[in-house]
């Protein structure tokens, strides 16, 4: 894929690029995802580890009598954990599987303006920023929205996550 392959948004992705959008943290950056991908937020669990994923996979939860995977979003995206009190876990749909992402802090919802977003910019051939919908700069403040299908779509499948937990019961 070229560089510029990576930095322009697909047809879906541009229409994606405006609307409401829940905020979140990781350290001191802010995040957005599609308010429609967003099934819940809770507190965390206790998590269950799966051996052999990897370790940004935390593990999987039993929530209200369904198993869901959960992803450590600062592990995935190679950052050091947190020390906050206040992670949470984010539920979102995943080509319609459930996922929950632990993220810092929950913000809270925007509506983004489609001229308050940009492209992604350059940063050469070794950063892949195809998991950015954009940038939406608002009220002083720069957002990375993230298509959370992208950022999720290279993982483990949901169903291997579970059958290597039933493997390792």
């Amino acid at each position: 894929m070229s560089i510029a392959q990576a930095i322009v948004p697909t047809q879906g992705a541009a229409q994606r690029r405006a609307g409401k959008f829940l905020t979140f943290t990781l350290g001191e950056e802010e995040y957005g995802v599609e308010i429609l991908k967003v099934h819940e937020i809770i507190g965390t669990l206790p998590i269950t580890r799966v051996p052999g994923t990897p370790a940004y996979i935390c593990g999987i939860v039993n929530l209200r009598g369904k198993v869901i995977p959960i992803v450590h979003l600062r592990r995935k995206f190679s950052m050091a954990d947190s020390t906050s009190d206040e992670s949470c876990i984010i539920v979102v749909q995943v080509h319609d599987v459930p996922i929950g992402i632990v993220v810092d802090q929950v913000s809270e919802v925007v509506n983004i303006a489609g001229s308050d977003v940009e492209d992604v910019p350059e940063f050469g051939g070794d950063v892949n920023t195809e998991f950015l919908l954009g940038v939406a700069k608002s009220d002083g403040r720069v957002r990375l929205l993230l298509d959370i299908e992208r950022v999720l779509s290279g993982d483990v499948q949901r169903d291997e996550i579970v059958a290597g937990a039933a493997d390792a019961a």
